[in-house]
Formats: structure tokens, C-alpha cells, sequence
């Protein structure tokens, strides 16, 4: 390689480096956010979204606060709703998921190496542990729309299952406006 070319060559690669860098520094920018305290996003982590099936509540887990929160928002009044007793300094939450009116919220939690599916009723503003993993580990649980059942992954049999939990037919069911137990509703 003559001494002009090997110049030239390494110029190019130069101009090259730059002009990437240069890309991924203008890539890695923030777009402009809302950090306002009522507003969903943070300049912290916000994960794991959820939305009710009225589209009016926002779940999430966020360490806004400085631990894995679970936070519930009401996009049509656009603030933060206060769930008394949900997040404990004790446990991870993650995986939340709501059901029609986001009355009830699933969600996962990890304390001391065990993992638990709990259901927080907004009407009582009480937590109730649904499941208990003995072994293995517990994750993205899906409550139903009305809100008797719930699906999760469980890996109690050193593997990833399905398992589905009912919680009975006494429970008072999360149901839409006109919408009958046992019935879905359809939209136009």
C-alpha cells in the first residue's frame, strides 16, 4: 500500500468514526419529557405497562420513589390514584394487570428468593395473595377482564408453565357498564 493511499485510508476511517459517533451521541439525546409530578413519565425507570379494558387506568412499576413501585395513573384526570397499602418496602412488585374498570390490579412480588401472585382490590383498598410459589419462580400474571381469573408463567417444575388460578364465584366481578356476568361486551 503506497504511503498517499494508506493516508487517504485512514482520513476516510477518521471522517467515518466521527461522523458514527456523532450519530449515536445525537441518537442517545432524550426526546423532551414531561417531568411535571403529574405526569406519567419520570427521569427515572417507568416499565411494565397495563391498561385497564375502559382505557382509563395506566398501571406501571417504576423506582421513581427509590424502590420497584407499582403506580396507577387515571389518564381521563390525568393524576396519580393513592393505593394505600400496595407497594411494601419488603418486596419487588412487577408484571401489574388490571381488569375492567382497573378495580382489581395483579401483579407479581419477589421477597427472600419466594414469589407470590397478589390481587389489589382500589373499592377495599386491600391486598390479597392469590398464590404462593413453593418452588421455582413466578411471573407476567394476566388477570382476567372481570377479574376472576388469573394466568402467569410458573417455573415450580424447573421449566416455564402456564397456570391458571380462579378465584371463585363469589367474587364481586369488574364489569362494564350494562355488561352482564358471563357475558363479554362488543363494541361497534
Amino acid at each position: 500500500m503506497t504511503k498517499r493511499l494508506r493516508h487517504w485510508t485512514r482520513r476516510g476511517l477518521s471522517l467515518g468514526c466521527g461522523a458514527i459517533v456523532a450519530g449515536l451521541l445525537a441518537a442517545c439525546e432524550s426526546p423532551q419529557v414531561s417531568l411535571a409530578p403529574s405526569s406519567v413519565n419520570s427521569r427515572y425507570t417507568d416499565a411494565q405497562p397495563a391498561l385497564s379494558a375502559n382505557g382509563r387506568f395506566l398501571a406501571f412499576v417504576s423506582n421513581r420513589n427509590g424502590s420497584h413501585d407499582i403506580f396507577m395513573y387515571d389518564l381521563q384526570e390525568r393524576r396519580f390514584l393513592q393505593l394505600s397499602g400496595l407497594n411494601r418496602p419488603d418486596a419487588i412488585a412487577e408484571s401489574p394487570s388490571l381488569t375492567n374498570t382497573g378495580r382489581y390490579l395483579a401483579y407479581a412480588i419477589a421477597n427472600r428468593s419466594r414469589g407470590a401472585i397478589v390481587v389489589y382490590d382500589r373499592i377495599t383498598q386491600g391486598s390479597q395473595v392469590v398464590y404462593q410459589a413453593d418452588l421455582g419462580g413466578i411471573r407476567r400474571p394476566k388477570i382476567s377482564p372481570e377479574g376472576r381469573y388469573i394466568v402467569f408463567e410458573s417455573g415450580r417444575r424447573g421449566q416455564w408453565d402456564i397456570e391458571t388460578l380462579d378465584r371463585g364465584p363469589a367474587i364481586e366481578l369488574d364489569l362494564l357498564d350494562g355488561q352482564t356476568p358471563g357475558t363479554s361486551v362488543s363494541f361497534p
